[in-house]
């Protein structure tokens, strides 16, 4: 998948399948991170889990019992935000917010002139729940960003004006808080790494502006990887979720919070049963620096990664397509002043497994910065162990993945010094692809004219001689192993070449 917007509206999948972000708009435009918690009256209403009489009523679920306990705890957000209006004669805006071709041409063909210039005022609903007696509120940040104004609906139709008291726009998560006139109930969370594939979860919120709508569904997959954002990591369910449940609670049979349902996978933009909910013990991790400090400070390592496919694990040499491909290290990063090297396949982390390249941000970034800890790697067949102390995420930094793909069917030629200048490389050294063969392995690959390549089998590739020498010695039917520099970034990408 590849994001149209951060959080803010759909992410297209071969550009048809839309992942939407679950904010109702509202008007001309979208809204759309605990000293530990002790929760004021914590609602754990059905008993021992271990029993099935304690979850079920006539051989199903107690969903009326679970709604009427659990409904109180969920709150209807509304924000507005004023942002300045484009105006002009040939600009017309779309009430879904960026460019809209097709409502340009509606509103010329039926209106006949322009925008509005101006501020415009923007509304928008979401969902949340209480988390504390104090009035505090979980939701998601893309409910509350940028907001002027917050508005919180309790279930029995009090309204309340809310303030942020922190948000993470990277896991999409903020804590509000409201000044109740009396103390509130306050939610239970639950163990969502214990969640089973299959088992009963429940969905309340606010869908298209309906408060206190309760759904049911099962946990459809665990661990899904949307295309967010390096800390991906989300809970998928069947239970219906719409524009206007994002921030709402994922609960289950115990009345225990999960999850926050975050986001859907949608060709309409309404449900088609696949939804997404943040897991609450990422959740659980973030609540005392969003409560403390308003933000949250993530551990650092300084690489660039990607995934290790198969064909990359076998021209490493590698059992097992597993760990996290380094193909880039920081200038004076933690990570390059522990002596990781390009080419590193990092397996292990602090002691937790990197079973895949999505693993190492969620670890790394759940580390206390300044900690030092220890790193498992292969690196040219063989695993070593090095010592990192890792440093602090700031904002202007991110956390990236490469993409991989693979082939040749390619023309190089010499990079020059004033190419190189033009790339932003500091050497003219390595041969730049001047043409990619319509239809080849390499076009198949993702193999693009401008691209440097830098190391062919981890050979450096400096000149065409070298180029050429390296690409005699390759035998045919096996995978070959390209350091390609694109851009500022460096990726792997492993080839099958064709003979």
């Amino acid at each position: 998948m590849e994001p149209e917007s951060k959080w803010g509206g759909s992410i297209s999948m071969k550009g048809a399948i839309l992942v939407a972000l679950v904010s109702l708009v509202v008007g001309l435009g979208i809204s759309g991170s605990l000293d530990w918690l002790s929760p004021g009256r914590a609602v754990n209403f059905l008993g021992d889990a271990g029993s099935p009489e304690s979850r079920l009523s006539g051989g199903l679920p107690d969903f009326v019992t679970l709604a009427k306990k659990m409904k109180p705890l969920v709150v209807n957000i509304s924000t507005t935000q004023v942002s300045e209006g484009r105006g002009g004669g040939q600009e017309f805006g779309s009430p879904f917010g960026g460019e809209d071709d097709q409502f340009n041409d509606f509103w010329k063909r039926f209106f006949g002139g322009p925008t509005p210039r101006g501020p415009q005022r923007q509304r928008s609903l979401g969902s949340g729940f209480i988390i504390d007696s104090d009035g505090s509120i979980l939701t998601n940040n893309h409910v509350v960003e940028n907001a002027s104004k917050i508005v919180v609906k309790l279930s029995d139709d009090q309204e309340y004006e809310a303030k942020v008291i922190g948000r993470d726009a990277k896991t999409d998560v903020a804590v509000i808080k409201i000044n109740a006139k009396s103390s509130l109930p306050a939610a239970s969370f639950g163990d969502s790494d214990k969640l089973e594939v299959g088992e009963w979860v429940v969905a309340i919120g606010n869908p298209f502006g309906l408060d206190s709508t309760v759904t049911s569904g099962i946990v459809s997959a665990k661990g899904r990887h949307i295309g967010q954002g390096p800390y991906d990591n989300f809970i998928q369910t069947d239970a219906s979720i719409n524009p206007g449940n994002s921030g709402g609670p994922l609960i289950n049979l115990r009345g225990e919070i999960v999850g926050i349902n975050t986001a859907i996978f949608s060709r309409t933009g309404g449900n088609m049963g696949i939804g997404f909910a943040i897991p609450i013990n990422l959740v659980k991790e973030l609540l005392p620096q969003l409560r403390g400090k308003g933000k949250v400070t993530r551990g650092f390592l300084g690489v660039l990664i990607q995934k290790v496919s198969p064909e990359i694990a076998d021209s490493l040499g590698l059992d097992k397509a597993q760990g996290a491909l380094v193909a880039n290290v920081s200038k004076d990063g933690p990570a390059e002043k522990a002596g990781v090297k390009v080419g590193d396949v990092i397996v292990e982390f602090d002691g937790n497994p990197v079973k895949d390249s999505g693993d190492l941000p969620i670890i790394v970034a759940r580390t206390p910065v300044d900690k030092k800890v220890r790193m498992k790697l292969v690196r040219d067949k063989k695993e070593i162990t090095l010592g990192v102390a890792v440093g602090e995420l700031k904002d202007e930094e991110v956390v990236a993945s490469a993409p991989e793909k693979g082939e040749l069917g390619l023309t190089v030629q010499r990079l020059t010094p004033q190419m190189a200048e033009s790339l932003g490389l500091e050497k003219a050294e390595g041969v730049v692809v001047s043409a990619v063969e319509p239809g080849s392995a390499a076009d198949d690959a993702g193999i693009r004219r401008g691209d440097v390549l830098m190391e062919i089998d981890r050979r450096p590739i400096r000149n065409l001689d070298e180029y050429r020498k390296s690409v005699a010695a390759i035998k045919k039917g096996r995978g070959v192993l390209f350091l390609v520099r694109r851009g500022e970034s460096t990726l792997f990408l492993a080839l099958k070449p064709q003979r």
